[in-house]
């Protein structure tokens, strides 16, 4: 059995990536650009989850808006992410459960024209589809960025930012890059293109 060199494999890997990100729906794009700069204008809260390296990643993208975009301007933008509070997830899990670890942070705090941002490379988290079901019953925004047949996370999103990719590297990989790609428009919107 012969097996890739590593420059074959990089190179299978890049070319699916770009493929993938190819198939993305630009005007799903387009309408999560214009949701995210809405928020900010009305000054509403992007809330934003995930779980394991999707966790990451919502963590990372509101470092890029709070404080990337948001140092150059008066008006701030306000992302919380829920999963950075670590002690408040523990609290969750072992006195509620796992499966409500962000709808119970956000339960009784969103307000009208906020938005969603729920990460599932499955589409099937169950906890990012608990918080995206609360969002759906208060007719607030919910975008979804998911991978593989972007499971029941994408049927249920106003905004569903489909990565139809079998792989959740790939899926993860791609997600970073559509929410750097968002950041980027706005902050040059906003007159001040990030470094």
């Amino acid at each position: 059995m012969s097996h890739m060199t590593v420059s074959e494999e990089a190179d299978r890997y890049f070319q699916e990536l770009g493929f993938a990100l190819s198939q993305i729906d630009r005007n799903m794009i387009e309408r999560m650009v214009e949701t995210l700069k809405g928020a900010y204008e009305r000054e509403s809260t992007v809330y934003i989850c995930g779980n394991g390296g999707s966790a990451a990643t919502a963590s990372h993208i509101v470092c890029d808006f709070n404080k990337g975009i948001s140092i150059h301007h008066d008006k701030k933008f306000h992302f919380t992410c829920l999963n950075d509070n670590m002690a408040m997830i523990m609290a969750i899990s072992n006195d509620i459960c796992y499966e409500d670890v962000f709808l119970v942070q956000a339960e009784g705090r969103v307000a009208k024209g906020d938005v969603l941002i729920g990460i599932s490379g499955s589409g099937n988290s169950e906890n990012v589809i608990r918080i995206a079901e609360y969002f759906n019953k208060k007719d607030n925004t919910v975008i979804g960025l998911t991978g593989y047949d972007g499971g029941i996370l994408k049927r249920m999103s106003d905004i569903p930012v489909h990565v139809p990719v079998n792989d959740m590297q790939k899926a993860e990989d791609a997600h970073m890059s559509i929410l750097h790609l968002c950041a980027q428009i706005i902050a040059r919107d906003l007159g001040h293109p990030m470094c």
